[in-house]
């Protein structure tokens, strides 16, 4: 009977796998320790050469005391926008919040010794703007989780409510649009409340000029002023001959002939 149990219970340990499927939400556990990740899909002929090669690497996980974990891009979208996965199967190495491409041979043996030699030093890490952690790529891993999003949606649309692809187009089209006009207002309130626009004031009332100079400036065009007594219009001045002078003789203030006789 124990031989039995045993016999029995022996195929499924022997089965079970020492390779860790991670998650999107447990990305972070890649931060602490040593790390061996393949990101692979189904239906790629490479990786599926690989699964064997990469079962038997994670058996010596224990003892090399690295972690050996696999990410199916198809179930996980936004871990394979936060490494920027652009091709299949790809391997990173990490350690303690450092990432590396592994790009040697895909063997067990040169999994091994990649980890038992530390041949992963002599390859350049990713720099921080690039790393998982980093904002960017935050933005690109929720950008692909939400185009898996898009896609769920679109085949609920067409498969479950039986409505034409044209129509489910339609539905985003108009979604978009709508998001960009309220996104589009709420830019404009922010900048509006944060930068008001600065409101121009008239000049001050000049009260320093002078009554005639105010006068001028209120005068409208092609108003006359009335001229006051004793002024001569401007044209008639110019136009006005000069006084005739008189003749000497009658300058001559004449001396009247008492005065004449008086002297004689």
């Amino acid at each position: 009977l124990l031989l039995l149990t045993a016999a029995l219970a022996g195929p499924g340990v022997a089965g079970r796998s020492h390779v860790r499927a991670l998650s999107d939400g447990a990305w972070r556990e890649l931060l602490e320790g040593e790390w061996m990740v393949e990101f692979y899909a189904p239906w790629c002929p490479a990786c599926q050469n690989l699964q064997p090669e990469w079962e038997s690497f994670a058996e010596w996980g224990e003892d090399l005391e690295v972690n050996v974990a696999k990410v199916d891009v198809t179930e996980q979208p936004g871990l394979s926008g936060r490494f920027i996965i652009t091709a299949l199967p790809t391997i990173y190495h990490c350690k303690d919040g450092e990432f590396r491409r592994y790009q040697g041979p895909r063997t067990k043996t040169d999994f091994i010794n990649f980890i038992s030699d530390q041949e992963w030093k002599s390859i350049e890490p990713v720099s921080s703007w690039l790393g998982p952690s980093s904002f960017l790529m935050s933005s690109m891993s929720a950008l692909f989780q939400l185009s898996m999003w898009i896609r769920h949606c679109h085949n609920y649309f067409t498969e479950n409510l039986g409505i034409p692809a044209w129509g489910s187009y339609t539905i985003f089209a108009l979604i978009t649009l709508f998001s960009g006009l309220v996104l589009g207002l709420v830019m404009v309130f922010l900048a509006d409340c944060l930068c008001p626009s600065k409101r121009t004031r008239p000049p001050p009332y000049p009260y320093h000029k002078k009554l005639s100079e105010s006068a001028e400036a209120c005068k409208q065009p092609g108003e006359e002023v009335e001229p006051r007594d004793g002024d001569v219009p401007k044209a008639e001045a110019e136009f006005q001959e000069p006084p005739t002078p008189l003749p000497n003789a009658l300058r001559q203030r004449a001396v009247p002939p008492a005065a004449e006789t008086e002297k004689s």
